[in-house]
């Protein structure tokens, strides 16, 4: 039976309660977290109003996770965590993946590995399933804003030194979600690198990498390299900065690829206000293609990123083939409300390729060299209130203002995005 709005609201307020802590001792720690979204979207995929879209809905999302950590010493690791997730009232099939649904994957393996050795110190090894995270998430994160998330099937060869100093070695292949079978990664993709961390100077720190992506089915082979750079926490008083330079090279869908990726933000914070507010501007470029015909393919591949924290929380942008020039505004009046807005301003970077959106897959129109490069701009609005250290709630509304390129290739509405969230970690 097709869950009624009055049971989508009676399940999100179910969910919602709280329940015992886990029980720790000191090797041992029984670890669990629930996470609750009602979401409404209109126009947010065809940006048409003419059309009633299956993903103009609302519906609600439930993550859920149980874990079980086990230290027998301080040299061995042992963890087990099982996730279920739920997309519930939705008009779109509940299989992952199909017209951008997050769909239905029953209690699966999220995490399952043994870590060797002390990771703050010296050498470690871990082996299994887990989460890949570095930098702020533009390239390897684990995409936590999804109820699926993400993890990899890979082993990690950790070192750690000092003044800040660490290297990660890995290889591994990510997860697949499977609605009706057990979540396996594949033998046919395999993602690995080097990625290491420094402290510059007593105001900077630095990172730097190297990543290897390689997929039999979509006839990927190409190394991504790139550096990091960001100011240390006040290091400049009241100001900071941070930016990143890519570079990728190899084959991408069969042909030569050679393309590039540019982030920086400046930002201030107002820390003799009560509320200590922030502002900053950023400016994200990913390169695009010019030209398809020509044997090169340019358009930047965002690997495997949280992109809903940085090109806007409507996900209508990845780091391709894009310009985006953001305003960042934030307060805490108090150590439980956060309050931020954001405001971006999107252009194709070239019109002879497609928009695609934050999975860096789906088309958002058919290529038109054509249409102005003027995509839109997005308002987002953000309140979150933390009830005590293991419950948050969120409530956000977005706005996207449709520009000339959808006007130019078909209908150009603006598009509207809502979400009210609840988050328990114990």
């Amino acid at each position: 039976m097709k869950p009624t709005p009055a049971l989508i609201a009676l399940s999100f307020l179910i969910a919602s309660l709280p329940v015992a802590n886990a029980q720790e001792s000191e090797r041992w720690k029984f670890t669990w977290e629930n996470m609750n979204r009602l979401e409404v979207r209109e126009n947010t995929f065809d940006f048409d109003d003419s059309i009633d879209s299956i993903n103009d809905d609302a519906f609600l999302l439930n993550r859920f996770r149980i874990g079980i950590l086990a230290q027998p010493s301080d040299w061995l690791q042992f963890y087990v965590q099982g996730q279920d997730s739920r997309e519930l009232g939705s008009k779109r099939p509940d299989i992952p993946g199909q017209l951008g649904a997050e769909g239905d994957d029953p209690f699966d393996l999220r995490q399952c590995y043994v870590q060797l050795g002390n990771p703050t110190s010296s050498y470690s090894l871990k082996v299994g399933r887990q989460v890949l995270l570095y930098g702020d998430q533009r390239l390897i994160g684990p995409l936590e804003w999804t109820a699926l998330s993400r993890t990899f099937d890979a082993v990690k060869l950790h070192w750690a030194g000092e003044n800040g100093m660490w290297v990660d070695a890995f290889v591994s292949s990510v997860v697949v979600a499977e609605d009706d079978d057990f979540n396996e990664s594949s033998e046919d993709s395999l993602f690995s690198g080097v990625y290491g961390h420094m402290n510059l100077t007593t105001r900077d720190e630095a990172e730097a990498y190297i990543l290897h992506k390689y997929d039999q089915d979509r006839e990927e082979d190409f190394f991504t390299v790139g550096t990091r750079f960001k100011s240390r926490p006040k290091a400049y008083g009241n100001w900071d900065y941070e930016a990143e330079l890519v570079y990728q090279q190899g084959d991408a869908n069969s042909l030569d690829l050679q393309a590039y990726a540019i982030y920086g933000e400046v930002g201030y914070t107002f820390s003799e206000i009560k509320a200590t507010p922030r502002v900053s501007l950023e400016y994200s470029f990913g390169s695009g293609d010019d030209d398809a015909s020509d044997g090169d393919w340019g358009s930047f591949q965002n690997l495997y990123p949280t992109n809903h924290l940085h090109y806007g929380f409507m996900d209508a942008f990845s780091w391709s083939n894009m310009h985006d020039v953001c305003l960042h505004m934030s307060a805490k009046p108090t150590p439980q409300w956060m309050f931020g807005a954001d405001i971006h301003a999107f252009w194709l970077a070239d019109t002879a390729d497609s928009w695609k959106r934050a999975n860096n897959t789906t088309v958002v129109r058919p290529i038109d060299a054509s249409a102005d490069s003027f995509a839109g701009m997005e308002l987002d609005l953000l309140c979150s209130y933390k009830i005590n250290d293991a419950v948050s709630i969120t409530l956000s509304y977005i706005h996207f203002f449709a520009g000339d390129y959808l006007d130019d290739t078909g209908a150009g509405d603006d598009a509207d995005f809502g979400f009210l969230a609840t988050q328990w970690t114990f």
